[in-house]
Order: C-alpha cells, then sequence, then structure tokens
C-alpha cells in the first residue's frame, strides 16, 4: 500500500487554477529565438541544482553551479559539494531529455535506480543504484541523535517500488500533474528505497513527472530552488515528518503535503515569471544603455549576470556570445574601463561583479520588480 492522492479542496483547485495560468505566462517565454534564453535557462537549472544540494547541506553558489554546468572550476565549492552537484546535474541532464521521450516512455525500476546511480556514483559504499539491504533511518536536523523516521523493512521495499512504478505509470491519471507529481515525490522518499540519497532522487522524480505530463522543461518545472531556500526548507522537513509519520504509515492522510506542494509550486511558478520578465527587462535596458556608452550590445551577455549580483567569468561570456578569446578579453577590458564591470583576483581565478555604471540599471529594476503572494494566504 502507497500514501493514497486526496481529495482536492475549493481551495486547492483555485491555487492549481492560478498556477495553470501562471504556467501558461511561462510557455510564451520558451523560444529560443529570444536571445537571453540560454542563459535563463542555465541560471534556473543551477538554482534548482544548487536548491536541492543545500537542503542535503552541500551549500554551493548558483554562480559556482552555472560554472560547473558550463565545464569550468567553481570558485568557491568544495570538493565534496563540486562531487555532489556533478551527480545531482547528470541526474537533471537526463530529466531534460526525458521530457520530450515520446508516448512510449514508460517508468521502471532501471529508470529510478539509474537516476539514483548518477546521483550517488561517488558513494561507492552507499550502493549507488542499488536496493538496499538493511534498516534505514533519518535523524533529525536539529539532533542527530534522535531518529524521526524509520523506514519500512528492506524485505519490503521492492514490492513497495513495483507498486511505485505501476503508480507512476497508471495511476491517478487525470490527477493534476502537480499533485502526481507531489505523491511521486511523497511515496519515494517515505519508502526510502536506497541507503542514501533519497531525497535529492524523490525530488528529481517529481520534477521527472512534471516535465514529462505538463510538457514543460525541467527547469521551469521543478520546486527544489523553492524548498531550498531558509525556512522552506525546514518547512520541508516538518511537513514530511508530519504526515509521513516516525514509521511507514501509508494510511496517514497526504491533504497537508499536497497544498505545501501546491503553495510550492505557486510560488516556484511566480519566481520563474519573476525571473523571466528581469531577463526580458534588463536585457533591452542593458542594450540601450551599453550602445549609449559606445559599446557593443553583446555585452548585455556578461552583464546581465552581473546584474543579478553574479560573479562573471570571462570564458563564460566568450561561448554565450559566441566570440573568439581575443574578442572576449577585450570587450571584458573594455567594461572594465568604462565602469560597468568590476574585476578580482588573478588568472584562472579572475571575475567581474557589477561596476558602478550599473547602478542606474539596478536601480530602475528595482522600481519593476514585484514581491511574491503566498496563494494560500488570506486575501
Amino acid at each position: 500500500m502507497l500514501f493514497q492522492t486526496p481529495a482536492l479542496t475549493d481551495e486547492d483547485e483555485r491555487v492549481l487554477a492560478e498556477i495553470e495560468t501562471l504556467r501558461e505566462d511561462l510557455r510564451h517565454f520558451l523560444r529560443p529565438t529570444v536571445r537571453w534564453t540560454k542563459q535563463l535557462r542555465r541560471n534556473l537549472t543551477a538554482r534548482n541544482i544548487a536548491g536541492s544540494n543545500t537542503i542535503e547541506g552541500y551549500a554551493a553558489s548558483v554562480d559556482d553551479v552555472e560554472a560547473l554546468m558550463s565545464g569550468e572550476d567553481p570558485l568557491e565549492a568544495s570538493d565534496e559539494t563540486r562531487r555532489e552537484v556533478e551527480g545531482y546535474q547528470r541526474a537533471m541532464t537526463y530529466i531534460q531529455g526525458l521530457s520530450d521521450a515520446g508516448e512510449g516512455f514508460r517508468y521502471d525500476l532501471g529508470l529510478l535506480n539509474g537516476l539514483h546511480f548518477m546521483i550517488q556514483e561517488h558513494h561507492p559504499d552507499k550502493r549507488p543504484g542499488r536496493l538496499r539491504k538493511g534498516p534505514v533511518y533519518i535523524t533529525s536536523p536539529d539532533d542527530p541523535m534522535v531518529m524521526d523516521y524509520t523506514g519500512p523493512d528492506y524485505e519490503t521495499v521492492p514490492g513497495l517500488m513495483a507498486e511505485l512504478v505501476a503508480w507512476l505509470n497508471e495511476g491517478d491519471l487525470d490527477s493534476p500533474v502537480h499533485v502526481r507529481a507531489s505523491m511521486a515525490h511523497l511515496n519515494l522518499v517515505k519508502i526510502h528505497p536506497w541507503a542514501d540519497g533519497n531525497g535529492r532522487t524523490s525530488r528529481a522524480l517529481s520534477t521527472l513527472v512534471f516535465s514529462r505530463e505538463a510538457l514543460m522543461p525541467s527547469e521551469f518545472s521543478s520546486i527544489e530552488e523553492w524548498l531550498g531556500r531558509g525556512q522552506n526548507t525546514y518547512r520541508y522537513y516538518d511537513m514530511l515528518k508530519d504526515v509521513g509519520g516516525e514509521v511507514w504509515s501509508p494510511q496517514r492522510d497526504a491533504g497537508p503535503w499536497i497544498r505545501f506542494c501546491l503553495g510550492a509550486h505557486h510560488m516556484q511558478a511566480q519566481t520563474a515569471k519573476r525571473r523571466i520578465e528581469f531577463f526580458r527587462d534588463a536585457w533591452l535596458l542593458l542594450v540601450d544603455q551599453v550602445e549609449t556608452s559606445g559599446l557593443d550590445e553583446r555585452m548585455a551577455f556578461a552583464l546581465m549576470p552581473a546584474l543579478a549580483g553574479g560573479k562573471v567569468r570571462r570564458t563564460m561570456y566568450q561561448r554565450d556570445a559566441d566570440l573568439s578569446s581575443d574578442t572576449a578579453m577585450r570587450d571584458m577590458k573594455a567594461m572594465v574601463r568604462t565602469g560597468w564591470l568590476l574585476s578580482h583576483g588573478q588568472a584562472r581565478g579572475r571575475f567581474y561583479t557589477a561596476g558602478p555604471a550599473m547602478d542606474p540599471v539596478k536601480a530602475k529594476m528595482k522600481t519593476i520588480t514585484k514581491p511574491l503572494r503566498n496563494p494560500y494566504s488570506t486575501r
């Protein structure tokens, strides 16, 4: 027996309708002809990867994740964190490919074990890609001596996984995709079929279900960035504990979990829409400003991440703008000379941040950026 999909309340239906409206808005920005789309999608993917790993205690900056995605060395992340991020990036890259795999796609245990192997390959002692052969315990994030949850007996795991795979292929197909993705997440993380890496694999599965059924790229589908933010992570852990109980208890009501996830999907959709609008408006403003100052509009590819508070690497600018090494170096020097960027570090460790010429653009963008709204709060 698995956790059962709960009936939705009127409020849940309202939130789902609002999410659908936001999702339709996002579709208009998926045209590959828009010049800043590549940077946007990489940034969204990096934020999801960073968020999911932060939940597990492996904190990497969005800048470092973007660098790793582009084949660059991180500026700050430790070797341990780098391995964790690279593993999760492999899984997310595969999920991005599966989002349009066609009607012949089917879930199976091999797929789930494969995702787990990508995420945990660097931990050979944890049996990556193979179901656990013993008990598993979840300790409290506040006190590692306190057990918050004990997973089901390992001998029952193959049967539970078979039931989950059958449900993924055939169960509750009339339910909204947000609900199915959330139930897949809950059931997998509570079965806890592997020795480690269950949380990230469960969140990856949720992203896969959503991107498959909603026909949306995974970077626009995942709630991992939202879950990885400060207090949201604590609420996430508390919700899993409250809904799941201290032991495998699939008879418990999953309603609160669904409402939590719908709220997260709504907030993340707002965040994605806001970030899209930021990239769109900032690109137009930067192109206008750099051309006014006598620079080439292509330099907006370097200034966009700096405007958002990121660290700019010359090699990433070169790749984004499709330039030669010499041209990219001349551009970076020109942007430093004119005050658009500030240079830090030396040689391979050199990076750039926003300079004083960026201040008017920052001020303008702050006036048009709107706060997020909790869809379940009293209106």
